[in-house]
């Protein structure tokens, strides 16, 4: 019999309940700005309740949506910010990575449920690569999330793929 692998619970709307501030303007990623905290409060809370996966809370934090606010310098900063956060909580609970395995998260880049929005491919390739990069130092396995379009999953599971992790 194999294991059962228990993935945490969505993120951004369990931050939005939690947080005093419900119009964030950069979603998930202006609580890895202004609330990190409770960030890491809420990985922790998963992790108890039985998650043997928590997914780094990067889902906007992204050049293409940070540069609608004018804050794509800040997506280093945020990408290694989510995954220490990810890391830390895991830490807080007394688990392993044996035990509760981290996430990379990889995004739609220009907006959930939107194929038309989906970019050409050799530049949205070229971000995730980006993110890859900035992920793979410290996740153990890459998620590819809401995906909107065939082209935009297979840039997620080619730049993801490059990593060796698994996807």
């Amino acid at each position: 019999m194999k294991p059962i692998v228990l993935l945490d619970g969505g993120m951004g709307m369990e931050l939005l309940h939690r947080s005093d501030n419900k119009t964030p303007t950069n979603w998930s990623a202006q609580y890895l700005m202004d609330e990190p905290e409770l960030v890491k409060a809420v990985h922790r809370d998963y992790i108890n309740a039985g998650a043997s996966v928590v997914t780094i809370n990067a889902y906007s934090a992204t050049f293409t949506r940070l540069s609608r606010v004018k804050n794509e310098d800040r997506v280093p900063e945020l990408q290694r910010l989510a995954c220490e956060l990810a890391i830390a909580s895991r830490d807080a609970t007394g688990k392993t990575g044996a035990d509760v395995k981290i996430a990379g998260c990889l995004p739609p880049l220009n907006g959930s449920y939107r194929p038309d929005r989906v970019m050409p491919y050799d530049q949205i390739l070229d971000e995730y690569q980006r993110l890859v990069e900035f992920q793979a130092p410290y996740v153990d396995v890459f998620i590819c999330e809401t995906m909107s379009s065939a082209i935009e999953a297979k840039a997620t599971a080619t730049a993801a793929s490059a990593s060796g992790k698994p996807v």
